[in-house]
């Protein structure tokens, strides 16, 4: 048991370190120095508090969309749509937050829970389709992120202001934001979203691995076939996993709207929290914690690298296939896992 938990930490630190290395060899060969490279990039993301500040910030939504696809594929779904999820539930906090007058320990809630519940009806619409239809959850989504973007657009501009590209900031008692954050990580964004990211990823854990709704939707995700012959609703069970993954992401849209920006605007294209997410689920295994834990190195790669062409002078493009490849090489952990079981064996 201590020989497989051993094990399985082993992998990924080894996993990271590859990266690490890869990486370093990339800068060495365009002339970079990669020490001052990665001590760049570690600056950026924990030299100080403001920078921790805004390293927390950044895992705040990458946490809610790997937990959204992660939920998904643990149910056998593709979710690819966390994207839209992610605006439609900006949308409606931002909405809540800039149009509804109430204290706040009713309207930021409600917020909340209005974010929740936008990305689970965005989540629902691919999930009745496939449950009923058999269409495959994939292209629904992904159509539906666009659908997302520009029905946002639409209504930032024409609804929740007046011709404007932003809407007006969300209501004091509707904001995530924390001024003893901003003192204490001088004045980064970092807000209290993250106490609620980590409580979702308590959640997921509790439905996947300890309720009976849990065991059903893992037993689809396995084999939906098997799982009918035994009496279980194959159908409520897709919708269900949809509705879920979707109200994870639509709680990633809230983070930034009542707590990273506090208001939405018009945007020209996708913020790619939901696509990121899709990384840091498959990086976390699909699980909550392994989940966390991506979303953390993830964040920091992410607005660590900010840092890589000011301090180490390494170009942003450069910087882009440094950090793609990193997580590459941590994505394909099971090649690593597969060489240490091979030696394992040969040693046996």
């Amino acid at each position: 048991m201590n020989a497989n938990r051993l094990f399985n930490i082993l992998v990924p630190v080894i996993s990271v370190l590859i990266g690490l290395l890869a990486g370093a060899f990339m800068m060495l060969g365009f002339g970079y120095n990669p020490i001052t490279g990665y001590t760049a990039l570690w600056n950026g993301a924990f030299g100080d508090l403001y920078y921790f500040g805004e390293t927390i910030r950044q895992v705040t939504p990458y946490i809610f969309t790997g937990l959204a696809v992660a939920f998904a594929f643990r149910s056998g779904l593709l979710n690819i749509g966390a994207e839209g999820q992610v605006i439609v539930g900006w949308l409606a906090a931002v909405w809540v937050g800039t149009t509804v007058e109430a204290p706040m320990v009713i309207h930021l809630p409600l917020a909340i829970i209005a974010a929740a519940v936008a990305g689970a009806f965005w989540g629902f619409i691919p999930g009745i389709l496939k449950a009923s239809r058999g269409v495959h959850e994939v292209i629904v989504t992904i159509m539906l992120n666009y659908t997302a973007l520009y029905s946002a657009n639409a209504i930032v501009r024409n609804v929740l202001s007046d011709n404007e590209d932003k809407t007006p900031d969300v209501a004091a008692t509707a904001s995530l934001a924390s001024e003893w954050f901003q003192n204490l990580t001088y004045f980064s964004r970092m807000h209290y979203g993250i106490f609620i990211a980590l409580f979702a990823a308590v959640i997921m854990w509790f439905i996947i691995e300890r309720t009976s709704m849990g065991y059903e939707l893992k037993s689809v995700g396995y084999n939906e076939y098997a799982s009918k012959y035994a009496g279980m609703n194959v159908k409520w069970n897709i919708i269900l996993s949809m509705i879920i993954s979707g109200a994870f992401a639509g709680l990633a849209g809230a983070m930034e709207g009542l707590g990273t920006f506090g208001y939405m605007s018009v945007q020209s294209g996708f913020n790619n929290l939901g696509f990121d997410g899709i990384a840091v689920a498959l990086l976390g295994a699909n699980t909550a914690f392994g989940v966390v834990l991506a979303a953390f190195l993830f964040g920091a790669l992410k607005v660590g690298a900010l840092n890589m062409p000011t301090e180490a002078g390494v170009p942003t493009e450069l910087v882009d296939v440094i950090i793609a490849l990193i997580i590459f090489c941590v994505a394909s952990s099971y090649i690593i896992r597969w060489i240490l079981l091979r030696f394992k064996k040969e040693g046996k």
